[in-house]
Parts: structure tokens; C-alpha cells; sequence
């Protein structure tokens, strides 16, 4: 037997009318009335005909949802599974489904992007990566596509809805433990320069120093893929120097983890030899061997704000844009000691 909006209004004693502005999740409704009803839909085992509702609204309730551009790298990096729980959480809240979309190159990004706006398969676009001079971003703003960047804007910052942690004060922080360890031969490793936040965090990195009044070694400075193996690669280069870091600021723990397989290979001890601070807290800076010091950006939290933040844009043309800043702290642990 088919449960119907009448089933659930009965059970919850409210009118069938109000039934229809809790699944519309209208602000005229109290809390505690849209936990009512939502408690009955749950014990009838009713769900909404999402799709009748959409036919009538004329839209799709769903997200479009932008994936990096690299092959296999949003998949391997533990940082997307996490920032795509945020987004599905707050998508879910609002019974928004999800679109992804991914491609080998710039283009084939760009033209499934066309293809989700054109046809009306989305009604709005979450950008999981900020680049410099990114196409897509560019075609949703000449298109005034509602869309969220996760990250910062390369530019027209203050035209474009954007969540983001301060990567800037992140990393200079985090230079500044190792300083106060006293380390003066840090190096950097971080992701490839055409992302805004290598570029924030490689800035950070160099305020601290120059704060400190050390030099910025160019040879300190290595860029890699935000992968494991780019860890590996980057600190190869950085321990074959004649005068080789004592310490380590790395952009990603993924990284880090190839930077810890690579010491270990080399007979160079963590911390005993060698500190090193990572970034996002991911589950495999705790597991891994020694536990990772790590800069926790609150990755989940990006996801969901960035999703909540983009259906007050659907559900409001006239919403304003936004820049939201998630908070972000040092997780001491074992990878770190005083400089010997």
C-alpha cells in the first residue's frame, strides 16, 4: 500500500499543507514541527516524489559537483572522500542529489561542465579545486551559474562565493613551530603552482622565514603532485642537497606519507634526523609511522559550507557572495623534535 503526504500528516496531527513545507524545508515551519513530521515519514517509510516536485519548480535538485582534473588523483588523495562526505551531508539536508564529473584534461572538464549547464542536469556547481585562470570558473560566471569554489579565487575574489581556510596564516604557523624548535633549514612540498592553495601556503612559508630573518633557499622550494609518489620524488631531491633541510613543511599528508616511506628507505629517522609538519589530519597522519604533527583544515566542514552556501544561492538569486573562512588548527604528534 502506498503511503501518501495525508498518512503522515494524520500521524503527525498537522495539516497535509504542512507536511509539503517541511519536505520544501520552508523557514515558516518551527524545528520542532519539521522533526515531527520528519520522525512520522520515517516510521510510515515515506519518501518524497522528488521528481513531480521538480517538474512543477522546474528544477533538478541536484548538485553538479567538479572534480580535479589529474587522472586517479581525487580518487587516491584522502582529502575528497572527506570534503565530499561535507557536501553530501548538506545536500542531503535539503534533499539534493549529486552530479560528478571529472575528465583527464582541462577541456574535457570544461565540456562536461557545458554539457551539466546546457542541458539542465544541475542547478548548481560545487568547485572542489581553486586554479589559476581556471576555465570553468570563468564560464559559470559569464553564464551567472550559481556555483561555490572551494578555495580561493585566483581572481575577482570578491565576486565569487568561495570557502576556504586562511592558507596563508595555516602555513606560516606551521613553519613557525619548527622555528621555535630550532630549526633554521626548513624546507617546502608542496602541490604543483597551479593551484591557489600551493601558492597561499608556499606564501606563508616564506612570510615566516623572512620574519625570522632566514634566507629562502630557491633549491628548499620542490613542487609535486598532491600524491604520495610526489613525496616520494620531492624529498630524493631535497636529501641529495650538500646541505640538506632539518625539517620539512609538506602541503598534504598524503605526501607526507611518501616523504616517510622515502626517509625510511634512505635510514633518515623521524624526528630524530628529521621533523616534519603536514597538512589536513587525514586518518593516515595518525596511523602512520611516527604519527604525523598536522595542520587540521577542517575538511568536512569545507564540504558542507560550500553545499549549504550554494543552495541559499539556488533557492536565492539575490543572495550575496560570500567568503567563508573554516577554521583550522596544529595537531602536535610525534614527527616533530628540537633541533640537535
Amino acid at each position: 500500500m502506498t503511503v501518501t503526504i495525508k498518512d503522515v500528516a494524520k500521524l503527525a496531527n498537522v495539516a497535509p499543507s504542512t507536511v509539503s513545507r517541511v519536505i520544501a524545508d520552508s523557514p515558516r515551519i518551527s524545528e520542532e514541527t519539521k522533526q515531527k513530521v520528519k520522525r512520522a515519514m520515517e516510521q510510515l517509510g515515506y519518501h518524497p516524489n522528488i521528481n513531480a516536485r521538480n517538474l512543477v519548480s522546474k528544477s533538478t535538485q541536484t548538485i553538479g559537483l567538479v572534480m580535479p582534473s589529474s587522472k586517479d588523483v581525487g580518487f587516491q588523495n584522502p582529502f575528497f572522500p572527506t570534503v565530499l562526505q561535507g557536501i553530501s551531508e548538506g545536500a542531503q539536508e535539503k534533499y539534493y542529489a549529486l552530479h560528478m564529473t571529472t575528465g583527464k584534461s582541462e577541456k574535457e572538464i570544461l565540456d562536461a561542465v557545458i554539457q551539466m549547464v546546457e542541458g539542465r542536469r544541475v542547478d548548481g556547481v560545487v568547485l572542489l579545486t581553486s586554479r589559476v585562470r581556471d576555465q570553468v570558473s570563468s564560464y559559470l560566471r559569464k553564464r551567472k551559474f550559481p556555483f561555490v569554489l572551494i578555495g580561493k579565487p585566483y581572481q575577482d575574489i570578491e565576486e565569487i562565493t568561495h570557502v576556504d581556510n586562511d592558507n596563508i596564516r595555516a602555513m606560516k604557523e606551521a613553519t613557525e613551530y619548527l622555528l621555535h624548535l630550532g630549526h633554521r633549514h626548513i624546507a617546502f612540498i608542496g602541490g604543483t603552482r597551479e593551484l591557489m592553495v600551493t601558492l597561499d601556503r608556499l606564501d606563508g612559508y616564506e612570510k615566516a622565514l623572512q620574519e625570522a630573518g632566514i634566507l629562502v633557499k630557491p633549491e628548499y622550494i620542490v613542487h609535486e603532485e598532491f600524491l604520495r609518489e610526489g613525496g616520494q620524488e620531492a624529498v630524493r631531491e631535497l636529501m641529495a642537497l650538500d646541505e640538506p633541510p632539518t625539517a620539512l613543511v609538506v602541503a598534504d599528508d598524503f605526501m607526507a606519507l611518501g616523504v616517510l616511506n622515502t626517509l625510511d628507505e634512505l635510514g633518515i629517522q623521524v624526528p630524530q634526523d628529521l621533523s616534519i609538519v603536514s597538512f589536513n589530519n587525514v586518518l593516515l597522519a595518525e596511523m602512520s609511522r611516527p604519527p604525523l604533527t598536522s595542520v587540521d583544515i577542517n575538511i568536512f566542514e569545507l564540504g558542507y559550507q560550500a553545499t549549504k552556501n550554494l543552495i541559499l544561492m539556488i533557492e536565492n538569486d539575490k543572495e550575496p557572495v560570500k567568503r567563508l573562512i573554516i577554521s583550522h588548527r596544529l595537531v602536535e604528534r610525534s614527527s616533530c623534535a628540537k633541533y640537535n
